[in-house]
């Protein structure tokens, strides 16, 4: 069996009109040493050429990174045993790719480099999946499905759907917090009804057994935020935290786990509650995001916890203004890399 340490990550670009493409090549460009293990790059290869081509005519790339580069044309003939330090897979455009212009009829390309990143984490063969980021509308718009026909709604769903799990965990982390999510990306009008004993359950567990397994913390400490302002202020701003999130959290306490009760968010979020916590649970999307990416936007890296796989991913959006201008940062890809190797066995 091939030794984990030497098994190599693998990136998917994600929506080629993006800087997906961009970050990769400025990690290659300028930041190849922080490489200790072989690279897989899922990508179009006549976009990444051409993309390398426009960055080195603007005099931001300055060295032939495709030079060092093995171009394979198919998965089935990716040499895995002995992987080639940095590999670009062909992962072909129905469409000729323009730098900021999005284009659905790549939807397709961008749902295979999944598939492919998927199916080799799934039957372990690579060490872990780095998400560069896609542009949802263009799934949808390109008629990309989750497996049971639900609408394509982002990578963490879509990775939830292939493994085959019924439940995954949305995790951010920066070097201030790690914060993980009970709901994601639902309307704010939805989020009292989707907030369960058994979504508390679920994301609580899933939680805790990734920061033992996946993090290496015997007993992670694990802060909870409240749904309603002050956490209900006793049931007067509110009841969730009395009759469903608080009586979960008791049971995982009487199991001995170090998990808070619910507290108000709006203090939860302090230098000193957080450098006693490990994590922190949000129960929706920006109650637990906004204090995190004002403490490190551009340097988080997001996380899916409960598959059975590491998959990292960048903390931001397409930016396809940025797109073959050589301005976008590769700080959230470098640390998505770092997460997964750290996540995967150092």
């Amino acid at each position: 069996m091939q030794n984990t340490l030497l098994k190599p990550l693998l990136i998917t670009t994600g929506e080629p009109a993006g800087i997906g493409m961009d970050i990769v090549i400025d990690v290659l460009a300028h930041h190849s040493h922080a490489l200790s293990v072989p690279l897989i790059i899922c990508a179009d290869k006549y976009a990444f050429t051409e993309r390398v081509a426009q960055l080195t005519r603007q005099n931001v790339v300055k060295k032939d990174i495709l030079a060092n580069m093995a171009v394979v044309d198919d998965v089935h003939t990716l040499n895995l045993s002995a992987p080639h330090p940095i590999c670009l897979l062909h992962v072909p455009c129905a469409s000729p790719v323009v730098a900021g212009v999005l284009n659905a009829n790549n939807a397709s390309m961008v749902q295979a480099q999944l598939d492919i990143a998927h199916t080799l984490a799934s039957t372990h063969q690579i060490r872990a999946i780095i998400t560069a980021p896609l542009q949802k509308s263009v799934m949808i718009d390109g008629g990309v499905c989750l497996d049971n026909g639900d609408k394509f709604s982002g990578h963490t769903e879509y990775f939830m759907s292939k493994a085959g799990v019924d439940k995954v965990v949305m995790m951010l982390a920066n070097a201030k917090m790690k914060v993980a999510l009970v709901t994601t990306h639902l309307p704010l009008k939805d989020v009292a009804n989707a907030i369960t004993p058994y979504a508390i359950y679920q994301t609580v567990q899933i939680t805790h057994d990734e920061m033992v397994h996946k993090f290496g913390i015997t007993c992670p400490k694990i802060l909870v935020c409240g749904l309603n302002p002050h956490a209900g202020e006793d049931g007067h701003l509110g009841d969730e935290e009395l009759t469903v999130i608080n009586p979960v959290l008791q049971t995982f306490a009487k199991q001995g786990m170090d998990v808070s009760l619910a507290m108000p968010a709006d203090t939860l979020f302090t230098e000193r509650n957080l450098a006693a916590a490990d994590v922190v649970i949000a129960m929706y999307h920006d109650q637990g995001l906004a204090p995190l990416k004002s403490h490190g936007f551009g340097d988080t890296v997001n996380i899916t916890l409960g598959l059975p796989y590491v998959r990292t991913s960048v903390d931001h959006g397409t930016a396809l203004t940025l797109a073959g201008t050589g301005q976008a940062s590769s700080s959230s890809l470098r640390r998505a890399i770092d997460m997964a190797m750290m996540m995967s066995g150092g």
